[in-house]
Parts: C-alpha cells; sequence; structure tokens
C-alpha cells in the first residue's frame, strides 16, 4: 500500500509510520521538516505547509492518507480537496468533540460547536474545530474516509507527559501524593496499540466514526498507580489524599495530577464506549508493558522537550515537587 502521513514524526505519526514500515508499506511523509527530519531513511519525506504550501502534493495520489495534524477546518479542507483522487482518508480526531461529558459518550452523541464558525483558535475551540475538520473530511471524502477519536495517548514520545509524569515520579521516591477516590476507573491507550489498529484499518480502507481508547476492562487509578511504583520504585511510599482537600486548595486535575478527573461534568471523560472499535479489532497490551517502555524512553531521554500542538501551549504535567511537599504536610497534620 502507498500511504500517505500528514505528520509523521512526533508522537502519533512516529508510531504510525513505524507500523506501516514493518507492515511492508510505502510510506510517504508530508511535513515542514521541523521536527526529527530524516527520521527514518527508507520513508519519503515531502516537505510543504498545510496552512501555506501543498505544492510538493499536487498530481500525486495515494491508497490511503493518514492525517495526525489536522486542527483547522480551512486547512483541513485544503489538504483533501488536492488529495481527493487518493482511494481513502483517516482523520485522527478527539474525544474531545463531544459536547457532554457528564455520562461516558458513543460515537452518536452531540458533538460541540463553534460558537463563531470562523473562529481558528485551537486553544479555546479544540474540541469543536476537530468536530468541525470531521465534517469537512466526510463531505468531501463520503463513503471513503476513517474518523479516529482518541482518549489520551499515552507511551513513548508523548508530548504531554500525562501520564509519563507518574512513572517518574515514582522512580524519584519518596513521599508521593496521589489522588483519591482509589477506585476512580481510566481511560487511556497506548500510542502504538493506536498506530497499530489505525494502519490496519487504513489497510482494510475501514469506513465511519470510531472513539478509540481503553483499554478493557477499565483499570482504577489505584491500580495504574501500583504498576508505576511496582515497576519504577518499590520504595515509593503512596499517599491517598482526599478529593474535596486537593479542590479546595485549587489542585488541578488531570494536568497538576495526571489522570485524575473528579468534576462530575466530566465523569463521562473516562468511560467513553469503545465497542464499535473493539469488535474491529482494537486491541490492548498490558499496562505493566506501557509502564516499562515509558519509563524506559524517558530514562533514555531526559532533555525531550514537550512540543505543541498546532496553536495549543501544552501545559507541564504534574505537581511541582514543592508544592507537592507542601500539600502532603498540610494533609498529614490534620490527623
Amino acid at each position: 500500500m502507498r500511504l500517505l502521513i500528514l505528520g509523521g514524526t512526533a508522537f502519533l505519526g512516529r508510531h504510525v509510520v513505524d507500523c506501516a514500515l514493518a507492515r511492508g508499506h510505502a510510506v510517504t511523509v508530508f511535513n515542514r521538516g521541523r521536527t526529527n527530519p530524516g527520521l527514518r531513511p527508507e520513508v519519503e519525506e515531502v516537505r510543504g505547509d498545510r496552512d501555506k504550501d501543498l505544492s510538493a502534493l499536487v498530481g500525486r495520489r495515494w491508497d490511503s492518507v493518514i492525517d495526525t495534524s489536522g486542527y483547522v477546518p480551512r486547512v483541513v479542507r485544503a489538504s483533501t480537496e488536492l488529495l481527493i483522487d487518493s482511494s481513502h482518508y483517516t482523520f485522527v480526531s478527539t474525544i474531545s468533540v463531544y459536547a457532554d461529558f457528564r455520562a461516558g459518550p458513543d460515537e452518536t452523541a452531540s458533538v460541540d460547536q463553534l460558537p463563531e464558525p470562523e473562529s481558528e483558535n485551537v486553544q479555546e475551540h479544540y474540541g469543536a474545530l476537530k468536530a468541525a475538520c470531521e465534517r469537512v473530511v466526510e463531505e468531501l471524502f463520503a463513503a471513503r474516509y476513517l474518523i479516529v477519536r482518541p482518549g489520551l495517548i499515552v507511551g513513548p514520545w508523548d508530548p504531554t507527559g500525562r501520564f509519563t509524569y507518574w512513572p517518574l515520579r515514582m522512580a524519584r521516591g519518596g513521599d508521593v501524593l496521589v489522588p483519591e477516590p482509589r477506585d476512580l476507573r481510566l481511560q487511556f491507550i497506548d500510542v502504538r496499540d493506536l498506530a497499530d489498529w489505525i494502519v490496519r484499518r487504513a489497510e482494510l480502507q475501514t469506513v465511519g466514526v470510531f472513539n478509540a481508547t481503553g483499554p478493557l476492562p477499565r483499570p482504577t487509578i489505584e491500580e495504574v498507580l501500583e504498576a508505576c511504583r511496582r515497576l519504577a520504585n518499590p520504595g515509593a511510599r503512596l499517599h491517598w489524599v482526599g478529593a474535596r482537600f486537593l479542590r479546595d486548595r485549587g489542585v488541578d486535575e488531570f494536568v497538576e495530577l495526571p489522570l485524575w478527573v473528579d468534576d462530575p461534568a466530566w465523569a463521562g471523560f473516562m468511560d467513553v464506549d469503545v465497542s464499535k472499535a473493539v469488535s474491529s479489532s482494537l486491541t490492548f497490551r498490558p499496562i505493566d508493558q506501557t509502564v516499562q517502555d515509558t519509563l524506559a524512553w524517558a530514562r533514555a531521554n531526559p532533555d525531550w522537550e514537550p512540543s505543541r500542538r498546532q496553536g495549543v501551549e501544552i501545559p507541564q504535567a504534574g505537581l511541582d515537587p514543592e508544592r507537592e511537599m507542601q500539600l502532603l504536610a498540610e494533609w498529614k497534620a490534620r490527623g
């Protein structure tokens, strides 16, 4: 299969490239060449800018296109119009398109709408813009598109650190602040499982919209954090701190304490229905493997700098050590 990847060198894209090569496909990547140029010598690299210059793609077609870097409908429309003769188009979207997370959505749930139709402010309207991008792909590729809506993507080369924080924090040892409730159920997907599924769906030219997160069954936050402790540093001491205590002190859920979601308005964010993707062969590797590989990657790349999505600042994940120490002291002082 001749495969074009829009992006292909940062996080999900680089794993899609690896999977496609392993499965024997001829891979072309289109990007600006700013992130990891020459990463895979066997890959054709085509330079350009999705927002300004697509000339390098003119007159070419591929068996399948995988778009890992589309955030703005105008930009996505330009690429889909130019690549319309390609056989199949996969657009990587996000579960953030959904308008309501009080309960876990399936693929038929309502999606967010842009309050200002012409807005391209990805920082403020990430989910709504992704939903608008989906509509562009559906319009132009009709019955030849696959929309993939991942949840939290984790694993080696993650630019956010939202999962990586925990194995690294456990490795540092000492007293570790961890958030209650212990039985909070989580969803995330190893980037390699997602990449493999996307490539296999592209091979089959699967059509439709699929939520793509996991794993099943959903683990508890205690199970995940205990795995991080056991594999990174069994001597780390976990201190389970009450959710109300953390809320009262303004601790940011999902940012300062990655994986933790406490707001009832977001209760369904970690309960998305993935049965459709699972019935289409989405599988999940053991959590221990994700933890071990993420930790090994992070240790081998201590100077890795988080990247930025187009127009989106990615906040530093995890508690500042001094703030963590202060919060633990206050929690222990309560007796």
